[in-house]
């Protein structure tokens, strides 16, 4: 006796035409077209991202001791510079330090620039707790 099978194992299925509609071809690939597109969106994105970032962004607050001058057993002067928006202000964190790098002092001063100018020159005078070393600008923030 011999059996009859109903599929034919390994071939494609058979569908009666017309019923299922059409079958689709293969789609033709085109990763060069598409690497293109993927390349230029992200052109796209970094550009308008460091656009949005130069008007909007963080500002620049940077610090520059001229020199500290003055030291006493009780303080210390110090002469900086700090670079501000235009006409912008910030808050400074000057800190005194000893001989043996513990911190003798520190204050947050406000610095403000005239209108259009970028850079302000202060000088201040940080009492101490004990006799400085020196005298620092430790970093500036937006005012506020």
């Amino acid at each position: 006796m011999t059996e009859t099978h109903a599929t034919i194992p390994g071939a494609a299925p058979v569908f009666p035409p017309g019923r299922y509609g059409r079958r689709r071809e293969p789609e033709r690939r085109r990763p060069v077209l598409r690497w293109l597109l993927a390349a230029a969106l992200i052109t796209g994105l970094v550009l308008a991202a460091t656009q949005l970032y130069q008007r909007y962004g963080d500002p620049e607050y940077k610090p520059e001791v001229i020199t500290y001058t003055g030291i006493t057993d009780t303080g210390v002067q110090v002469d900086f510079r700090v670079t501000v928006p235009p006409g912008g202000s910030a808050v400074c964190l000057v800190r005194a330090r000893s001989h043996d790098g513990a911190e003798v002092g520190h204050e947050e001063v406000t610095v403000t620039a005239a209108p259009g100018q970028r850079h302000v020159t202060t000088r201040h005078r940080l009492t101490t707790t004990g006799r400085p070393f020196i005298g620092e600008v430790v970093r500036c923030r937006p005012a506020g």
